[in-house]
């Protein structure tokens, strides 16, 4: 990037507009909101911006995915259910060549079988699941690492 500031785009996928009143017993009891709140904190210490999204539409993705090309030091997605089912998500992340991390709150391979593909996976340079909110730091900080050997 040309200027000395790093930008994440953290992309959410369809039904986290629900967070916190969505199945909490798998999901949690934070909103999206709480999420976005603390990783924006994260990000301050680490003197990184980031445009936070969140979609039920498929193609909004691809869109913004696509918009970030040239943009976008890195790529936090919760792809959620688009996971096991978008093509056209996995290909857009490939397309940008920006370093990608997936993160989902819940471990879907200890959930129904078909949670258990991802189509982002072949694409992301680190996969996190299972560890709720924290997922989303932990994919900051591995991304703020990755920024900074390139």
């Amino acid at each position: 990037m040309s200027n000395n500031t790093n930008n994440i785009l953290v992309l959410n996928g369809p039904n986290l507009n629900l967070l916190g009143t969505r199945k909490p017993e798998i999901y949690g009891s934070l909103t999206l909101s709480d999420i976005h709140d603390t990783l924006t904190e994260a990000a301050q210490e680490y003197g990184v911006t980031l445009d936070f999204k969140q979609s039920n539409s498929e193609s909004e993705m691809v869109d913004w995915i696509q918009a970030a090309r040239g943009k976008a030091d890195g790529i936090i997605i919760n792809p959620a259910a688009y996971s096991h089912t978008s093509v056209a998500i996995r290909d857009a992340l490939e397309a940008v060549e920006i370093p990608v991390a997936e993160v989902h709150l819940s471990n879907i391979h200890a959930r129904e079988e078909f949670r258990h593909n991802s189509y982002v996976s072949a694409v992301a340079k680190m996969v996190i699941c299972g560890a709720g909110d924290a997922g989303y730091e932990y994919a900051l900080d591995f991304l703020v690492s990755q920024i900074g050997s390139e």
